[in-house]
């Protein structure tokens, strides 16, 4: 079943990458195992997958020792992260894409200190008005890329965002677009956006790394 759904996702992919003239390889397909078992991801390890996202620090604390020896696997933390579990998270992944203000940076630089290579980060940006997403509000973005940059321990790569939900991708596609003009606007290369309903929006726009769960995974195990 993995097999066929990752088989579909890859299509969808490689269209939407020719549809914007693009290459597959400008594309990472983030596999998105919140709430799913160890197992789950092994098995999409054994089929060819290397970038995985978690939202919980706690929920991927319990997973780490499964998974800690699957060569070239790279977790990215895709949800909010509290301060206070920075040094955690910092020891958990290899990128943090939610960093949305200088405190959280500065905490994520003091834990990432006795790393052997910088840590990875990306901004979380606030795009939408709804007050159930977070992320740094666009207008802040200078002064906390150059908190950052003034960070020896991090490496700023890009920008992440979480547009309201919506079925039809069109309703979301001027969010990517905005976040692709920021980016470009502040210097930055990577583009983390787009999920499973709306991914081949996100590649028109110039995503680098889409967060695909349930168009793999199908839906996620209830508590």
């Amino acid at each position: 079943m993995l097999r066929e759904r990752l088989e579909k996702v890859e299509e969808r992919i490689q269209r939407a990458v020719a549809r914007s003239g693009r290459r597959r390889s400008e594309v990472t397909l983030v596999a998105v195992t919140k709430k799913f078992p160890v197992e789950i991801i092994c098995e999409a390890y054994a089929l060819g997958l290397r970038y995985f996202g978690e939202n919980y620090v706690q929920e991927f604390e319990a997973k780490h020792p499964h998974v800690a020896s699957l060569e070239d696997a790279q977790f990215h933390l895709i949800g909010h992260l509290q301060s206070n579990k920075a040094r955690l998270a910092a020891e958990l992944f290899q990128a943090i894409e939610t960093v949305d203000s200088e405190k959280l940076a500065r905490r994520l630089d003091e834990a990432a200190r006795s790393l052997q290579v910088p840590l990875e980060v990306m901004i979380e940006v606030k795009l939408s008005p709804e007050e159930s997403k977070v992320g740094a509000p666009p207008g802040q973005l200078a002064d906390l890329i150059a908190a950052i940059n003034n960070c020896a321990n991090l490496r700023l790569t890009g920008l992440m965002t979480m547009p309201p939900w919506n079925d039809d991708p069109e309703q979301t596609r001027p969010y990517f677009r905005r976040l692709a003009e920021l980016a470009q606007q502040h210097g930055l290369t990577k583009l983390s956006m787009g999920m499973s309903h709306d991914f081949e929006a996100a590649i028109e726009e110039g995503a680098t790394h889409i967060r695909v769960g349930r168009g793999l995974f199908g839906p996620r195990p209830k508590d």
